[in-house]
């Protein structure tokens, strides 16, 4: 099974090193020095991580056959994807995959159903369940423990705990700070 684990970034620098988005909680497993990972655009890979470093608090990488600043910039949004076993589970029992998550029917602490996960959008500060309701429309849920407290793969379930508006936009509260003059 494949599964996105980075997301190619801007050039650093002159020696063809890029900026990487991270997608995955193993980075030091999936993007370690000899790597060898499928892309998409697959036309541009695959690609060998020859070196990885952190720098400024951000990942850089640069790939065999990569060796100057316009290569690396032609790499630019490139997705990379990693080969994974689908029985594999990450070690913290607090994190999913994708895949484990997509189609888990979503209900409210009291049982409520919502609808169920059609993907997960991964966002810089945290992730996204989008849920399809039975009505069709969608509803983007963080997917952040004060929110969604509970993961139960063997019933195939996600259990929420939506602030008021999330479902229901007439039951949003309104916070404001102005003053009424």
């Amino acid at each position: 099974m494949q599964l996105v684990v980075a997301r190619i970034g801007r050039a650093h620098g002159i020696k063809g090193e890029v900026t990487v988005e991270v997608r995955t909680d193993e980075p030091e497993l999936r993007l370690a020095p000899g790597a060898v990972l499928a892309t998409d655009p697959s036309s541009v890979g695959p690609l060998t991580i020859a070196t990885g470093r952190v720098h400024s608090g951000r990942l850089l990488l640069r790939f065999e056959g990569v060796a100057d600043r316009n290569a690396a910039e032609a790499l630019r949004n490139t997705l990379l994807i990693a080969e994974v076993d689908p029985d594999e589970v990450p070690e913290d029992p607090e994190e999913f995959y994708d895949h484990q998550l997509i189609d888990l029917d979503v209900v409210t602490r009291d049982g409520t159903a919502v609808g169920r996960i059609s993907e997960v959008s991964h966002l810089p500060y945290h992730d996204l369940l989008v849920v399809e309701r039975p009505d069709g429309s969608e509803v983007m849920i963080p997917f952040v423990a004060e929110i969604v407290p509970e993961i139960d793969l063997e019933e195939q379930r996600a259990v929420i705990d939506p602030p008021p508006g999330l479902l229901d936009d007439s039951q949003a509260e309104i916070d404001s700070s102005r003053e009424d003059s």
